[in-house]
């Protein structure tokens, strides 16, 4: 894990408040779909099988606060899957985009964050320990894994586009 970087903590920046408005218009289910698509491509291989066995039938919300956007879904067998939007989730975990930003790139630590009250997490407690710790286990930072799955999947699009990288 990289050391925080001091100028996300002292700024707290949020979206613009134009684009945290167009964000929040949007419809919930298809950014859920898009959303579990970066999931699946990015995270499903690394969960270990005690992981996804935990997380079957569990319901999940990624909320994005400044954004007024958020993502439900669950994991089902081999694969994660949008939901509609429900009342109640078994966990939600909600930060500004910066912040989930940060994380993704290891440039914060979650806990961190959590205490200094910029990231929180609802509902069952269990399944956010397991959620952190089996991130927090993966050991690239996320960005470097959506980038790695994007290229995988680019070229399976395109047998003939070269790596880069």
């Amino acid at each position: 894990m990289q050391t925080a970087n001091p100028s996300i903590k002292r700024t707290g920046q949020t979206l613009p408040a134009p684009v945290a408005a167009f964000f929040g218009r949007l419809p919930p289910f298809p950014g859920s779909l898009l959303f579990v698509t970066g999931l699946n491509l990015t995270l499903r291989q690394h969960l270990p099988a005690d992981v996804r066995a935990s997380l079957q039938g569990r319901s999940l919300r990624i909320t994005v606060r400044d954004a007024s956007v958020s993502f439900d879904f669950e994991w089902q067998g081999e694969r994660f899957a949008a939901r509609r939007r429900a009342p109640q989730v078994d966990l939600e975990i909600a930060a500004s985009a910066r912040d989930f930003l940060a994380l993704a790139r290891r440039e914060e630590d979650p806990d961190t964050l959590f205490f200094c009250r910029r990231l929180s997490m609802e509902g069952d407690t269990e399944l956010g320990l397991l959620v952190k710790n089996t991130l927090d286990a993966i050991e690239a930072p996320m960005l470097d894994l959506a980038r790695q799955a994007l290229q995988r999947w680019l070229q399976g699009l395109r047998p003939g586009v070269a790596k880069r990288g």
